[in-house]
């Protein structure tokens, strides 16, 4: 296993390496948002170890820099700073988990581990299907850069299907991920709400885009 390790306080870098090399890993070292990006794009590492604080660009810009040019590697990232918005930001641009500064080595390395089990599956930040794009943190709709105004189930009926763009999902399916356990209804719900979504995502753009799949249930692609 191989793991990249961005921190810019020698003595922490210096820490990290040998606790990661004595655990049995093979660890690189970076100092800077500029090697660390290089880096992450241009090496197939298992985990990256990501202090949030270092030389532009910060570990939150390399985060979504990373994502941006698809590389799913699992990031754990560190920070002194303890604040919910850093930790908010930080899972937003794409991190996989966080750890506040000071920490106890053993449970940085059970972090990794447990990373590395999840190995680089795509976990994009922003879903994007054509020139349809959902923003989950923002809660924002667009599509050819018109805002998308939509109630809260439309939104995470039509986020659902943007997660499993191109795959078809039965009403069942849409009801179990969208609806709560209290929903008692008919699955006739769901072509409401899909109904609802055409007349503001589709139509009003010549489009598409949800499709009914006959005896099945809906595809967006």
């Amino acid at each position: 296993m191989r793991l990249l390790v961005v921190e810019d306080d020698e003595a922490m870098s210096s820490m990290l390496c040998r606790g990661l090399r004595r655990a049995g890993y093979a660890v690189d070292a970076v100092a800077t948002g500029t090697d660390a990006v290089w880096s992450v794009t241009e090496t197939d590492y298992d985990a990256v170890v990501l202090d949030a604080m270092i030389p532009p660009p910060d570990g939150f810009e390399v985060c979504r820099r990373a994502r941006a040019a698809d590389r799913w590697v699992p990031i754990l990232m560190l920070t002194a700073r303890d604040a919910v918005d850093d930790k908010v930001r930080g899972l937003d641009a794409g991190a996989d988990d966080y750890l506040t500064k000071p920490f106890a080595l053993d449970e940085l390395l059970a972090r990794v581990r447990a990373l590395i089990r999840r190995g680089p599956q795509q976990r994009p930040t922003v879903l994007r299907v054509d020139d349809l794009v959902l923003d989950p943190a923002g809660h924002t709709v667009h599509r050819a850069d018109t805002a998308i105004d939509l109630s809260p189930r439309e939104f995470s009926l039509l986020h659902e299907l943007m997660r499993h763009a191109g795959e078809t999902l039965s009403r069942t399916h849409l009801i179990e991920h969208v609806w709560d356990f209290a929903y008692d209804g008919g699955s006739n719900m769901v072509d409401v709400y899909i109904r609802h979504l055409r007349d503001k995502v589709d139509r009003p753009f010549g489009r598409s885009t949800i499709q009914t799949v006959r005896g099945a249930g809906y595809r967006l692609g």
